[in-house]
């Protein structure tokens, strides 16, 4: 079952990395991020969509969902369910601080052939057979000696959301050194419009520079253009950006790089997202 989710979240990461076959985008979108006390609950919509945040493809996977508390321990989802487009769930802020709610991806995708036929590796399986039945997917492990034009991909992927009930804390907010990851300077959960936010991107916890983050301001269905900005990092991995308006903002950021920790693999693609929230002044 381990495996199967891997490829299935492999395969959904993808869909967020811009130049692959499809423009859809997997998103987290919360019924806020800043609530006060502890006796309030968030509710989280996720789904793979084109326009944000407007359900209309696929819902997200809520068996891959984790909740991280104030104080960096395991949390929980309740109230679960997944419809055509979109799944939904609520977390329950019963401890004061920021909270972390999403998705961690990793595996392996590719291709390679055996006696001329191509196989693929992770993601969706290989192309229909002769009897229309895709072929199914396969792991690493099942690449024979004899394979030739081996190919393969680590993918690594995070897609997360920030809820603060109370004053917002930093303990979830750590980076774990491994993959592309957010290092926020300003914290996510105080975004005003008009101001300044700092952000740091890292890959296995060193800066990275010249990195391109694209923002995406959300109710593209209600606009002529998609209003997205690309900016990029510093020498020292430093994203500095001032919101032009309030709102639901989805920033994302992929790289591709050759240091995969992935057996026989020969490059590493990360990505990175999450939506921020901008209040008025």
């Amino acid at each position: 079952m381990k495996n199967h989710r891997v490829k299935l979240w492999a395969a959904a990461a993808l869909l967020a990395i811009p130049g692959l076959a499809s423009a859809h985008r997997m998103w987290l979108l919360p019924s806020g991020t800043i609530f006060s006390g502890t006796d309030s609950w968030v509710t989280v919509d996720s789904a793979v969509s084109n326009d944000l945040f407007y359900a209309d493809h696929q819902p997200g996977r809520i068996e891959m969902v984790k909740v991280w508390q104030p104080d960096g321990t395991p949390g929980r989802i309740q109230n679960g369910a997944t419809g055509r487009y979109r799944s939904v769930f609520d977390v329950q802020l019963d401890k004061p601080g920021t909270w972390k709610i999403g998705t961690e991806m990793s595996g392996v995708m590719g291709s390679f052939k055996v006696d001329g036929v191509e196989k693929r590796v992770g993601g969706r399986g290989g192309p229909p057979g002769p009897n229309g039945v895709r072929q199914p997917s396969l792991t690493v492990a099942d690449i024979p000696a004899n394979a030739t034009d081996v190919t393969l991909t680590e993918t690594l992927g995070r897609n997360e959301i920030f809820v603060t009930a109370g004053e917002p804390t930093r303990i979830v907010l750590k980076p774990t050194g491994k993959g592309l990851e957010l290092d926020p300077i300003t914290h996510p959960d105080e975004l005003v419009a008009g101001e300044t936010a700092k952000f740091r991107f890292l890959v296995d916890g060193k800066p990275a520079p010249n990195l391109k983050v694209t923002i995406v301001p959300g109710g593209k269905r209600y606009r002529d253009a998609e209003g997205a900005k690309e900016v990029t990092t510093d020498a020292q991995g430093l994203l500095s950006y001032t919101w032009p308006a309030a709102g639901m903002y989805w920033l994302n950021a992929t790289l591709t790089d050759d240091k995969p920790s992935a057996p026989r693999a020969t490059q590493r693609r990360m990505s990175y997202a999450t939506t921020l929230e901008v209040m008025t002044p």
